[in-house]
Order: C-alpha cells, then structure tokens, then sequence
C-alpha cells in the first residue's frame, strides 16, 4: 500500500505550534511523543506504535483521544516531515450517522524549535478556532 502524506489542504485559522518544519529520519521519530494531556504515541522502529490516549485529529470532532496499537508511515516533502498512522482496531467517531462510520486520524507533521521536536496537527472546526494536537519527544 503506497502511502501519500501531505499537509491536509484545509485551511487553517488558529496557526501552527511554535517552531519551524523540520524532515526528521526514522530513528528520530521512533520515540514516545507525549501531548498536553499526557497522552503518549510510541513509534517503535520496525513501523509499529502504541498509543495510550493521544490526541488525534478526525474530521471535525475536538478532543479525540485514542488507544492501541498500529503502524506508522512517514512521509516528507522537501521541508517537512509527516507522520501518519493506522489503527488495528477501528474507531468510531460518528455514532449518530452510520454512513460515516469508520475514520483513520489526519497525519501529524514535524516542527523543530530550538532542540524541541514536535508532531502537531489541527483539530476541531477550522470555523470555531480549533486548537492543534501537539506532542513533544522526550529527547527534545
């Protein structure tokens, strides 16, 4: 399966996390990346991960957190990285519309600032303000 990360073309109005986009190698990004919440992502480096509660951004709907495990695809263009990752056991995210039914969250996308790595993407309604999923490496 052939695997085409980009920037979601939505357009944005809260802007990105501090820091500037960053191509990051593999072994970079096999790590756990923590959020605000304490949510945790480990990307191992044999292309699996394990997520424990971590933010993720899934159409319009705000505060998403996840678990379990998956893979992990990265993806770059020539001045960022991106992340994107697919769960083993699928997650409902619209229980009033069936027809929407099953969904893989959007790819994060790499920020370095100063030594400070970060994954990052927009959650929520780009309508009302969204706040962005940020998650930091340990070795920042």
């Amino acid at each position: 399966m052939a695997l085409a990360l980009t920037a979601c073309g939505r357009f944005t109005v809260m802007p990105p996390p501090d820091g500037e986009p960053v191509v990051l190698k593999p072994a970079e990004l096999a790590t756990t990346w923590t959020d605000a919440e304490g949510g945790t992502l480990t990307l191992k480096q044999d292309g699996m991960f394990i997520a424990d509660k971590v933010c993720v951004a899934v159409s319009w709907y705000e505060g998403l957190t996840w678990s379990g495990t998956g893979t992990w695809e990265q993806g770059s263009n020539k001045k960022q990285s991106f992340v994107g990752v697919t769960f083993d056991a699928a997650h409902r995210v619209d229980t009033y519309h069936p027809e929407e039914g099953e969904r893989e969250p959007d790819s994060y996308a790499a920020l370095r600032q100063g030594k400070v790595l970060k994954l990052w993407v927009a959650v929520g309604d780009p309508d009302n303000d969204y706040p962005n999923c940020v998650l930091t490496s340990p070795a920042s």
